[in-house]
């Protein structure tokens, strides 16, 4: 059967004339029979009153398939903008995987928990740093260098003494120290001298590593060959008091190197390691108040007189 057949099996179709204004039109009237339907043609709502909309659109589309679906995955919020360098590469300790969560209404499609990867174990960030510095080269620190304080001063090492008194009238140091060790430099005889003085050969020690550098292996020992004596200048009679006779006062001969050799005030004075000498030298000229040697007169021919004397004009150095 024919559509037009179907059409015109539920309706009778009649013409009758119809006159207004003098003038006459045909109008054809429809009588449905029996067999056309009680209702609407139009299809029944969908079940659950999902409704159809007019406009299908992108965004009614969307709609449709979450609701068919699910609630679709809300887009989550940018986290936290990961490290960059060496920073991004290790967790820090105790932090735990961001868990994004079950999404709200969501189908089993949605992501429970975020891909970020698990903790990396617990001992891999001190192992990688420990490799990387295990191949830089360290200071070689000697042993007991800085060990002690006597005078006040960290690196100093000997003991107090008893008030040293002399034969002469102002000889003798009240506040006697015996020094052994200064910054791990062993004194190849025990200076007795106060304090000042041990202190201000304390930094010239310092200096004096600064400018023998590795010279030699760098230095080991200092030959003292004269601290207290209760003797005039120079040991000649009549004159004044030595700086030595009241402990302010250290003469000193050599410096000895790791490779067994030594610097001498005697021989390198005016030898191949005269910069080296000169510079030790004038180090101590600020460090001292009176510093002789080599080109202040024939008694300082073959070592360095150092003493804490103090001078209105400044430091005497010769």
């Amino acid at each position: 059967m024919t559509l037009r057949t179907a059409l015109c099996a539920m309706a009778l179709v009649s013409t009758m004339p119809l006159t207004a204004g003098g003038q006459t039109a045909e109008v054809r009237v429809i009588t449905a029979t029996d067999l056309a339907p009680a209702g609407s043609l139009r299809p029944e709502a969908r079940p659950g009153g999902t409704s159809v909309p007019e406009s299908v659109g992108p965004g009614a589309i969307a709609s449709a398939v979450g609701e068919a679906i699910g609630s679709a995955p809300v887009a989550e919020a940018p986290g936290p903008t990961r490290p960059q360098g060496l920073a991004g590469l290790f967790r820090p300790r105790g932090e735990t995987p961001a868990a994004t969560g079950a999404v709200s209404g969501g189908s089993s499609l949605a992501v429970a928990e975020s891909l970020r990867p698990e903790l990396r174990p617990s001992g891999l960030v001190e192992t990688v740093r420990a490799a990387a510095t295990r191949n830089i080269p360290s200071a070689v620190a000697q042993p007991g260098r800085d060990t002690g304080t006597l005078c006040g001063v960290l690196g100093l090492q000997g003991e107090e003494i008893a008030p040293v008194t002399g034969r002469i009238n102002g000889c003798g140091i009240p506040d006697a120290v015996r020094l052994r060790i200064v910054h791990g430099i062993t004194l190849t005889s025990p200076a007795t001298i106060n304090c000042t003085t041990a202190q201000s050969l304390s930094q010239w020690v310092l200096d004096a590593e600064d400018i023998i550098g590795r010279t030699g292996g760098g230095m080991t020992n200092l030959r003292v060959v004269a601290s207290y004596a209760c003797r005039t200048r120079n040991s000649r009679s009549g004159a004044r008091l030595s700086e030595h006779a009241t402990g302010n006062a250290v003469d000193i001969a050599g410096i000895g190197l790791q490779n067994g050799s030594e610097l001498s005030v005697l021989s390198d004075w005016r030898g191949g390691n005269s910069s080296i000498m000169r510079g030790l030298h004038e180090a101590a000229c600020g460090t001292f108040g009176t510093v002789l040697g080599p080109d202040s007169d024939r008694f300082h021919q073959d070592h360095f007189h150092f003493d804490v004397a103090s001078y209105r004009s400044g430091s005497y150095c010769r």
